[in-house]
């Protein structure tokens, strides 16, 4: 059984992006010699999400709109008591996923059609972290 990790640095321009990781990820599959396991991709911050989906600016846009509608960004959250000001963040973290596991066969990630990895930054403009851990023989 191998085991390699790997971590992803990020730095978004903008407070709330969207950041397309397959390439990365592959990279670092690739470079763990794998060919047969999985392949953990985990976000390490409490205001991102990793979610796999199109790479279609439109189901991008669709989700902005309703995670505004669920969790509104600009409202008054109890979490903002604390000093800080992005209780939304988390709330739409949890609701695009912590983190994905997809497979590896034959040294590649096992993607189905239009399948890509991305990265969901909801308080971001500073560098944060993704971890990339590959398992299996």
């Amino acid at each position: 059984m191998k085991a390699h990790t790997a971590y992803l640095k990020f730095h978004t321009d903008k407070r709330i992006e969207f950041v397309n990781i397959t390439k990365e990820v592959e990279r670092v599959v690739q470079e763990s010699g794998v060919t047969d396991g999985l392949c953990l991709v985990n976000p390490m911050h409490i205001t991102a999400a990793i979610y796999v989906n199109d790479a279609e600016s439109g189901i991008i846009e669709d989700y902005k709109e309703l995670l505004e509608k669920l969790a509104p960004y600009k409202h008054e959250y109890h979490h903002h008591q604390t000093g800080e000001d992005n209780g939304a963040a988390h709330l739409w973290r949890q609701l695009m996923g912590h983190q994905v596991t997809v497979p590896i066969t034959d040294g590649k990630i096992d993607f189905g059609t239009w399948e890509q990895i991305f990265y969901a930054e909801f308080d971001g403009q500073r560098t944060k972290r993704v971890l990339v851990k590959v398992i299996g023989k």
